[in-house]
């Protein structure tokens, strides 16, 4: 499609304009009766330069909004409210790096990369070890501790990740309950295990 001098102009002589009353050439889109969405691009209704012209003086952004979401639409800062998980306040707590740690991303990149690698090199270990089944070595691994855990080093973890996921801890966000239940069931685990008596 060609544009011209007029901005949006899509010269094309297969379309018409969609305004009921005229048969000039629909070179110039709006927004359709379908928005973009879940399901793909929109639907867009094609109009000649006059028609589009009054369709724009008569288009309302807002319409449909209430006066707070008009005023948070508006807001300079609108659509940055969001934040990602690695530059919240609990960033880091799932053994994750936080950016705010590091003058470079990519030392951010690497730590990542180097706990992955140290975890696999402590699952190596634990299973050469031959005291651990592999389901207690994947508790202790949730836990985040290494083999030479004993009961009062258990308890003391088991009670400072209890407090760290906990909703009451987090004002209430429950985000981390699935992490806490594992906690638990590791804890419960290693608790009745005979190498840890």
């Amino acid at each position: 499609m060609a544009q011209s001098r007029f901005h949006g102009r899509h010269e094309s002589q297969a379309r018409e304009c969609e305004h009921p009353t005229c048969d000039e050439a629909g070179e110039f889109r709006a927004p359709g009766y379908r928005p973009n969405g879940f399901d793909g691009p929109g639907q867009w209704r094609w109009l000649c330069l006059e028609h589009v012209r009054e369709f724009n003086a008569g288009y309302d952004w807002f319409e449909g909004m209430s006066a707070d979401e008009i005023l948070d639409a508006q807001s300079p800062v609108s659509g940055w409210r969001t934040e990602s998980a690695t530059f919240s306040p609990r960033a880091g707590v799932d053994g994750m790096p936080r950016w705010a740690d590091f003058d470079d991303p990519l030392d951010a990149i690497s730590a990542r990369a180097n706990g992955i690698k140290s975890r696999a090199q402590r699952e190596a270990a634990m299973a050469m070890d031959g005291r651990f089944s592999k389901d207690e070595a994947d508790a202790l691994e949730t836990m985040g501790l290494g083999s030479d855990t004993d009961r009062t080093r258990l308890r003391r973890r088991y009670s400072e990740l209890v407090r760290r996921y906990h909703p009451d801890r987090n004002g209430g966000d429950r985000s981390y309950e699935a992490r806490l239940s594992k906690v638990v069931d590791a804890y419960q685990l290693l608790r009745k295990s005979a190498v840890m008596s």
